[in-house]
């Protein structure tokens, strides 16, 4: 396949490169110290939902700054339509512009609401939730989080027990969510519980509700993970009354509206571009005064192939999200992502696991060092390799995908 870009869409990236050199606030710096969250589209030093409530207000300041200039443009939410504040851009103008964003290595801006919920709503919500909850997606004035996973309940996500209740005009949930990225920075949640307990199968008693966080009985604690940061969060709700309104599709319908966001998820370019720009660097340093010489020479040939593999292995991943997004781009509006997200995630996760390895043996013990500063590549491998413990889970586990797309796109029985 072609990927190169038609007139059209050269010029287009052209104006997203001149955008970001403008418009991005020279104030806005990333953290050096800081441990962003776990989503592919995470750039380094940078953590927007943090960021816009920072104790630091250069940072926060910066932040919104930032959510403003994109708002202007669409581009918080760029493939939305213009009545809710997008900016009607095809899916391939999409894909470039969130490119370009992870090139410059600038953040996206409201990632969970964007991409995820925003998407989901515009398939199955209804118009008043529409003319509620995107317009203000699209101009970074709510962060959303996504409420699925349970302690008994992750990768079988149909045997969730969070509980909600019909009592006149309200749902009343009671139960827990736990894994939540950015749930403490998060203004609202986009929450399944189990509406029917007696379903069978399990996933048709499940309901989609929206949730906000200021709610009575609602209660965050954040989680520290490995690396000692606390990209995610439990969630438990007491009693916690929502009204029907935020009710997402049918009641006892919520699987598939989930699927669609989960969907949505799947699909991104994210990881291929801070992939291909970490073996960049790894290369850079290797190549430099003080990085010649780290890997043994008697061992220099089978790394250089090893570092030409994952090359190789991070194109391929681009060229599934490219095809991913054309797939998108050539059905009827309002396409959802199919099982090539799947296979997109599948392989992103297990390279994200690779390729931390190959940068980490470079270093041999210096590997180990957590603290960047003096560390050889700011220890850039060290962290890295803490990051993708979690990859092949996240977004769904690896064996979860195998059989998506072993059902989906291969057609096989299921059992």
């Amino acid at each position: 396949m072609n990927w190169d870009d038609t007139p059209e869409e050269a010029a287009f990236r052209d104006e997203v490169r001149a955008f970001v050199r403008d418009r991005f606030p020279a104030s806005y710096r990333p953290d050096p110290d800081g441990e962003q969250s776990l989503e592919p589209e995470d750039v380094r030093g940078y953590n927007w939902p943090a960021d816009r409530v920072s104790d630091d207000a250069e940072r926060r300041e910066g932040a919104r700054a930032w959510a403003a200039a994109l708002a202007e443009r669409g581009w918080i939410a760029p493939h939305w339509p213009r009545e809710y504040g997008g900016a009607g851009l095809s899916a391939l103008e999409e894909f470039i512009l969130h490119e370009e964003l992870m090139r410059a290595r600038v953040p996206t801006v409201n990632g969970i609401g964007a991409f995820l919920l925003g998407p989901t709503l515009l398939v199955h919500g209804t118009d008043e939730q529409k003319a509620a909850h995107l317009p203000r997606i699209a101009r970074g004035e709510t962060t959303w989080a996504q409420g699925f996973s349970e302690p008994g309940a992750g990768s079988d996500l149909a045997s969730l027990r969070t509980r909600a209740v019909r009592d006149g005009d309200a749902y009343v949930v009671d139960g827990q969510k736990v894994w939540t990225s950015l749930g403490q920075y998060a203004d609202w949640l986009f929450v399944l519980v189990r509406t029917d307990p007696d379903a069978e199968p399990r996933h048709r008693g499940i309901t989609f509700l929206l949730v906000d966080t200021s709610l009575p009985g609602v209660t965050v604690r954040p989680i520290t993970d490995l690396r000692g940061a606390a990209p995610f969060c439990e969630v438990f709700f007491e009693g916690v009354r929502v009204p029907v309104a935020c009710r997402v599709g049918d009641e006892n319908r919520g699987w598939y509206v989930a699927m669609s966001a989960l969907g949505f998820e799947r699909a991104g370019i994210g990881a291929t571009i801070k992939y291909e720009q970490a073996l960049l660097d790894l290369v850079g340093y290797l190549r430099s005064a003080e990085g010649r010489g780290l890997v043994r020479a008697d061992r220099g040939a089978s790394y250089r192939r090893e570092i030409a593999r994952r090359y190789a292995e991070i194109r391929v991943l681009y060229n599934l999200a490219r095809y991913t997004v054309s797939v998108q781009a050539a059905g009827p509006e309002g396409t959802e992502p199919g099982y090539e997200a799947s296979v997109n995630q599948l392989f992103g996760a297990e390279l994200h696991q690779r390729l931390a390895r190959t940068g980490a043996k470079a270093f041999g013990r210096a590997g180990t060092l957590w603290a960047r500063d003096g560390a050889p590549l700011n220890a850039a491998f060290t962290h890295m390799t803490r990051d993708a413990v979690a990859a092949t889970f996240l977004g769904g586990a690896s064996e979860i995908q195998r059989n998506v797309i072993a059902t989906r796109g291969l057609h096989l029985p299921r059992s």
